[in-house]
């Protein structure tokens, strides 16, 4: 009878964790080995798993990687934010100015200024006008891109300040990339933030069910702008780093980048509807992502094969990571 019960017990509790268990929480590793798996194949005479150009693939999507860590902070709330292209424009182009002509705390504070000032707007507008973020977002995108493109008359501007460009685009710690380091710091701050700190959970429990939250106590309104303007600052930081890393800042940075990492955040199993989020899986799903832009380019795709080949992947890792569990 009692080994019995202890079977019964071992079979509910297992049961109990496969219902538990979601795809969307594995999705991401297994799509990450996958590929890494078929390209190693493919491109095994072509370089493709050097060490070298792994670390490349780190360094060249170390921008979208921060934007995809504060992305997952606005979705997992329910907002969204389309700015963060154009704020990467405008935010590399105030840095450099400002690098230029003050020096370098003016410039790496010019910078983020921007996305501090681009984000508070977009929250404002979002909580205290109750306008939807994506229709506030799709705006401001608009307006900052115009802003970046008349600040220096389409005119790119050169960054030659050594220390800068040490810190954020080709220094070295050791072995690593500064911009590894970057990605490091993202996805471990990310994932504290959102999964360890009161902050991260009131976050959760806003874009999960917003009157519940409301009436335990949690400030939804100013959660909200916060995430908003955590997306802005990480989209200034990325302009920061591609003006490091590129040497030069112009106004087309950054405005491919949003569906990149829209994708790399759902396909690391943060919600598009809120309330769940993985800062780890963003920065998983963004190299990824970085993955399969180089081995397109080395299998030697032209850029219209590419843009196919990587939209199908994108749609079939998506499709895969919002599928909900079945109730039973």
């Amino acid at each position: 009878m009692n080994s019995a019960n202890v079977d019964a017990g071992g079979n509910s509790a297992w049961r109990s964790w496969l219902a538990e268990f979601q795809l969307q929480n594995a999705i991401v590793y297994l799509a990450f080995f996958a590929i890494l798996l078929f390209f190693s194949v493919a491109l095994r005479d072509r370089g493709f798993l050097t060490t070298g150009n792994l670390l490349n693939i780190i360094r060249q999507t170390a921008p979208v990687t921060v934007m995809a860590v504060g992305m997952t902070f606005t979705l997992s709330a329910g907002e969204i934010d389309l700015s963060i292209g154009s704020t990467v424009a405008l935010s590399a182009l105030v840095a450099a100015i400002l690098l230029r002509d003050y020096g370098f705390l003016p410039g790496v504070a010019g910078g983020l200024m921007v996305g501090l000032v681009v984000g508070l707007i977009n929250g404002l507008f979002t909580v205290k006008v109750r306008i939807p973020s994506f229709l506030v977002t799709l705006g401001s995108l608009g307006i900052v891109s115009g802003m970046a493109r008349t600040l220096t008359d389409l005119q790119s501007v050169p960054v030659r300040h050594d220390a800068f460009i040490t810190i954020f685009g080709g220094g070295l710690v050791g072995p690593l990339s500064t911009l590894v380091l970057w990605t490091v710091l993202a996805m471990v701050v990310g994932h504290l933030t959102l999964h360890n700190l009161r902050f991260g959970r009131h976050v959760l429990a806003t874009g999960g069910e917003r009157k519940t939250a409301r009436y335990v106590g949690i400030n939804t309104d100013r959660i909200r702008i916060a995430v908003l303007i955590i997306s802005a600052i990480t989209a200034s930081l990325a302009g920061l780093l591609y003006a490091g890393r590129l040497a030069g800042a112009r106004y087309t940075l950054g405005e491919a980048d949003l569906l990149t990492v829209i994708a790399a955040v759902i396909i690391g199993g943060t919600s598009l509807f809120g309330g769940r989020g993985s800062a780890i899986g963003a920065v998983v799903g963004s190299i990824i992502m970085g993955m399969l832009n180089n081995g397109l380019i080395l299998m030697g795709l032209d850029v219209a094969e590419q843009m196919i080949a990587r939209g199908v992947i994108i749609i079939l890792a998506v499709a895969l990571s919002l599928r909900e569990p079945q109730s039973t």
